[in-house]
């Protein structure tokens, strides 16, 4: 953004996991692992018969430090997911490949559509609900001009999953849902319970769907994403490889929970995702950096103060490697910093999305049988708050890569490995086209830059 310069110069960049990683237990795979982690053998592929160890380890650290100008290792800062869970387990492409569950996980030529619900109607007789939708966190308990926004329509997220899970048709859920009346029986609901119903109506088939007062008070109710999700599972069409459902409402998990911005239920291949958190109105609340979002997350000066805020020290032994090859990632900090930062309402539709669109292709990763990524920085991580999630960045890393190409390319499509890597490519072409549509909003505009940078490094 446009005040980023002043304040961050970007001499550097950190590639590799902040030092709030070591004080919390997490260990950053090793280089020969996280190459490794990207073949059916489980295996280096640099390793050749015969060859010193030493030569190896050469070979290695040197494929490694390329890699690193497009995957930095994830940044684990305090409070992030890997933070809180250091020792959450790795997912090699061979172990999900001969992963038990994904039997019933391929895609096939009658089970391949991604489809895409829009955001329920609201009916007049549940009126109401309108009321839940607005976002409350101005001063004074005011809300913010800005909430005035109308959500990002899902003509957009149909077309930017079709480019990033390229190969898979992708298309509008084909029914309208609805969001209609719920009478439960008066004894099914708990003396003093905040709890009240909902039905989400599909074709013929109405769930009934809880909801409750939100906790923190951001939105009037949310709703039960468990209850949503079981709406999808019954809806799902016969030829859909899945569904994602989206709404604009609140959601959440459980009693504990105080909200959850997207689930998938990946055994099922179907997943449910909130624009209500990603709201730019509330990017205050959530303490939301604008000028350290995916790339400029990743600049080592931002880095440091955020762990020294912390009482810990930059990592001395850490070589921010800078380079006069700019590599995809620095490519992405120079398109971005030359950007204001977005301050219309188009400008902050378009940041509404651009997050929106992120969290949907994560969700359909779990889809796909993919967990979540501690290899690299990568689309697929946790998240632990929206602070977090604006970080992150748009990209699948080589491992999780390895995955959603062999699923499209090799299981669906027949292709052999030479396919495969043909495949990448064309799936990359297709990402920077969208980007290119949508190169006013930050997050599309670097990752244009970023996928252009990549495509050269492997052409």
């Amino acid at each position: 953004m446009s005040k980023a310069p002043e304040s961050y110069p970007f001499e550097a960049l950190q590639l590799e996991p902040s030092s709030c990683a070591k004080r919390v237990g997490y260990n950053w795979p090793s280089a020969d692992r996280r190459l490794a982690a990207t073949t059916k053998s489980g295996r280096n592929p640099l390793a050749a018969k015969g060859q010193r160890r030493e030569a190896l380890e050469k070979l290695t650290e040197e494929a490694a430090r390329e890699l690193s100008t497009a995957f930095p290792g994830p940044l684990v800062l305090p409070g992030d997911g890997l933070a809180q869970d250091p020792k959450s387990p790795p997912q090699s492409f061979r172990s999900w490949l001969n992963e038990g569950l994904r039997k019933n996980r391929k895609p096939n030529k009658t089970r391949r559509t991604l489809y895409v619900a829009t955001v329920p109607e609201i009916t007049s007789s549940v009126s109401f609900m309108k009321g839940w939708l607005q976002p409350n966190a101005g001063e004074g308990g005011k809300t913010p001009a800005s909430t005035t926004l109308n959500s990002p329509p899902s003509e957009d997220i149909v077309k930017y999953t079709a480019a990033f899970y390229h190969g898979m048709p992708v298309k509008p859920f084909p029914h309208r849902l609805q969001f209609v009346p719920w009478k439960e029986p008066k004894k099914a609901g708990k003396a003093g319970s905040d709890t009240n119903y909902v039905g989400l109506l599909a074709g013929n088939n109405c769930t009934r769907i809880r909801a409750r007062s939100c906790p923190d008070g951001t939105f009037k109710r949310q709703l039960n994403l468990e209850d949503l999700l079981d709406a999808a599972i019954e809806m799902l069409p016969a030829d859909a490889y899945s569904l994602i459902l989206l709404f604009d409402h609140d959601m959440y998990e459980d009693e504990e929970d105080d909200f959850c911005c997207g689930r998938a239920y990946g055994g099922n291949r179907v997943a449910v995702v909130s624009t209500a958190r990603y709201h730019p109105a509330l990017d205050d609340y959530a303490a939301i950096d604008l000028e350290h979002m995916w790339p400029t997350s990743h600049c080592k000066s931002y880095v440091d103060d955020i762990c020294a805020a912390e009482g810990l020290q930059p990592n001395l032994e850490t070589n921010p490697r800078t380079t006069s090859n700019p590599g995809p990632l620095r490519s992405a900090v120079e398109v971005v910093k030359r950007l204001v930062e977005p301050s219309t309402p188009e400008d902050k539709r378009g940041l509404w999305f651009s997050r929106l669109a992120r969290t949907v292709v994560h969700e359909l990763g779990h889809c796909l049988g993919l967990d979540h990524c501690v290899y690299y920085a990568c689309v697929m991580q946790s998240t632990s708050c929206m602070a977090e999630d604006v970080r992150q960045p748009p990209y699948l890393c080589p491992v999780c890569l390895s995955k959603v190409s062999h699923a499209i390319a090799c299981e669906l499509q027949g292709r052999d490995e030479a396919g495969k890597e043909k495949y990448v490519i064309e799936r990359y072409k297709s990402l920077e086209q969208f980007c290119d549509s949508w190169k006013q909003v930050g997050l599309f505009a670097g990752y244009g830059a970023w996928l252009r940078g990549r495509i050269s490094q492997l052409e």
